[in-house]
Formats: structure tokens, sequence, C-alpha cells
């Protein structure tokens, strides 16, 4: 026990160090790109900084499986150096045996990704958007959002804002077509200034383009139906993109974890596609698997006498197999998301399979 916990204290150390090193150079670099990406906006270093800031937990989520194979690595090749898994072997505990404390440390910082991770990464990445969105386009709220009801959009401007909903949408690599519309549009003021419905609308350049659309003049004391016009097609001014729309309507990460099943039950519901949905909460499910993947693949080359020399081929070769398992992972993931696969199997068998390959390599590496 004395030394299982000596492992995982030092398998702890390293992750630490290594997780500041690289998140602090991915920072600098992501400090720049706000820098580049907002420089017409002229914001200031307080601005930049807090978007940098936002950026951090998602990036710290992306980078978990390089951060734990790096730890692995250091951490076995250090061991080795200093004769440290000799002595261990030499007391009777085989390589394999000591591989159990690292294997529980990364399950237990799975888990806390998991649970704890990814809810502020669905907070940050929101609030990055919000504010991403006001530094660019000031006074002309946007937001998209998905419930049970159906699609639901808000614009903004100079002239007032106004409420888009819509009970189906169909969307493709060009193009956005909403139905059964509903646009309620309010005064700077706040107060409503008319109604719009129309069997179809979308996007071209600048303007929502509405078919058989009819609309309600809300004035004070004078019935609207009096004052109501028909229009086969009716055009109307928007801050809205479809990239923007699509881009927000499949952003997955930005819904935490528990939040999850209850969206992809009111998307079902209400005849949305939830594809994605399901696959990115499977592999959040999955994402404890995988890292202990990274962990396997790590030591897989590693645990060996660096009298044995190959020291820097056998870390190449751990890192360069950590990526390939990350390739798969993420093709089988989109695989997924497109409906080629099953979601349980682009989510779960990346993770065990690379931990059945890992583990063969180790076995014939300890015992032949």
């Amino acid at each position: 026990m004395i030394l299982d916990l000596y492992y995982a204290r030092r398998f702890f150390q390293w992750f630490a160090v290594i997780t500041s090193v690289l998140m602090s150079l991915v920072m600098l670099i992501n400090l720049s790109e706000q820098f580049r990406r907002f420089d017409a906006q002229d914001l200031s270093i307080g601005q930049l900084l807090g978007l940098t800031l936002l950026n951090a937990p998602g990036t710290l989520s992306e980078f978990l499986p390089l951060i734990m194979i790096l730890t692995t690595i250091v951490l076995f090749v250090g061991m080795a150096r200093s004769s440290e898994l000799v002595v261990t072997r030499a007391i009777g505990r085989s390589g394999i045996r000591a591989l159990l404390p690292p294997v529980v440390a990364a399950l237990i910082i799975g888990g806390l990704a998991v649970s704890t991770l990814n809810p502020m990464v669905a907070a940050t990445a929101n609030r990055y958007k919000e504010l991403a969105e006001s530094y660019r386009h000031p006074g002309a709220a946007a937001a998209v959002s998905l419930t049970g009801e159906g699609l639901w959009l808000r614009q903004g401007g100079q002239n007032g804002q106004s409420v888009i909903h819509a009970a189906n949408y169909r969307g493709d690599a060009n193009d956005l077509f909403l139905y059964d519309v509903s646009i309620l549009t309010y005064a700077p003021d706040g107060g409503p200034v008319s109604r719009t419905i129309a069997e179809e609308a979308w996007l071209d350049g600048q303007d929502w383009v509405l078919r058989n659309a009819k609309v309600w003049q809300l004035v004070v004391g004078v019935n609207p139906e009096q004052g109501a016009r028909r229009y086969e097609t009716l055009r109307l001014p928007t801050t809205l993109t479809n990239e923007r729309i699509r881009d927000t309507i499949g952003f997955a990460e930005g819904i935490s974890i528990y939040d999850l099943p209850q969206t992809i039950q009111a998307l079902s519901e209400a005849g949305f596609s939830t594809t994605r949905f399901r696959v990115w909460f499977q592999v959040e499910l999955a994402r404890p698997l995988f890292l202990v993947a990274m962990v396997l693949v790590g030591a897989a080359f590693t645990m060996r006498h660096t009298r044995l020399g190959g020291t820097g081929v056998a870390v190449l070769t751990s890192v360069m197999l950590g990526f390939a398992l990350y390739f798969v992972h993420n093709f089988a993931r989109i695989l997924g998301e497109n409906g080629q696969i099953p979601v349980l199997l682009a989510a779960w068998a990346p993770p065990v399979a690379s931990i059945l390959l890992t583990m063969g390599l180790l076995l014939h590496a300890e015992d032949g």
C-alpha cells in the first residue's frame, strides 16, 4: 500500500507540473490569437485576458489525453533511470501490478473531468461566445437555443430586438430553412410592435426571406386583425448568419453533461436530430477509460531499464501511438455523429480497443 501511494503521489506531482507548463504555453498562444482575432475591435488587455481565461477549461479538456501520456512517460522513464522499477520487480511485484496506482489516478482524473470539468467547459464556452459576439457586434445581441418546443432565436440591433420561433428546421452545407415561423418584434424601449408568422423562412444575405407571411401591427387601442397584411414573400433585416445558427445548434460542447439527457429527450420529442448530442454524451462518459488507455500507452514502451538503450525511440513510439489512438477516437466520433456507426460503438469502442491493445503489449513485454 505504501508503494502504491508513492507511485500515485509521483504521478499526481508530474501531472500537475506538466499541466502547468503546457497550459501556460497554450494560454500565451491563445492570448496572441485573441489579439489577432479582435484587432479591429481595439479591446483592452483585461478583456483579451478574460477571453483567454474563458478558453482555458476547454483547452485543458482537449489536452487531457496528451497530458496523461506525457505524465506516464516522464514517471516511468524517471523510475527506470533511478532503478526504482528494478527494485520493485526485485521485491516480487510485477510491472503490471506497478501500473495499478497510475491507472487508478487516471480514473480519478477522468471522473473529475466528467463530473466537474465538463460543466465548467460548458459554462465558460457559452460565456466566451456571448462576449466574443458582443465585442464583434456591439448592441446586436443574438442567441440560439433548442428546446422541446422547437428552435428559438433572438436577434437585436439599434431598431430593437426580435424573438423568432420555428417548429422545425432543415439545414445543409449552404442553407438553413425554418418552418412554421413566428417572429415577435420589440421596440428599443422593450414594447412589442409587431408579430409575423410564415410557413417558411431562410436567410438571404443580411435578410430573412419569409414565404406566405402575415404581419400584425401591435398598436395600443387598435385591433391588430384590422391592419393585418399578407405577403407572398417578405424580407426582414437580421444580424444572424447560417454559420452562427448551425454552429450553435450543433454546439453540444456548450451543454453540461448533467443537462444533456434532458436536452436529448426534449429535442427528440420535438422531432430534431439528437445524434451529435447522444454521441457527445457517451464520449464524455467513456472519457475515464480513454485516459486509462493513454496511461497504458505511455507505460507500454517505457517500463524498461534505460541500460537496454533505445529510450528515445520508445518515448517517440509511445507519443506517436497515443496520437494515432486519439485520431481514431475522434474519427470514430465523427462517424457516429454522421450516423455511419452506432452511437455506443463510436464512443466506447476506441477506449476499450486501446486498453486491450496496450495490455497485450504490456503482457508481451513483461511475460514474453
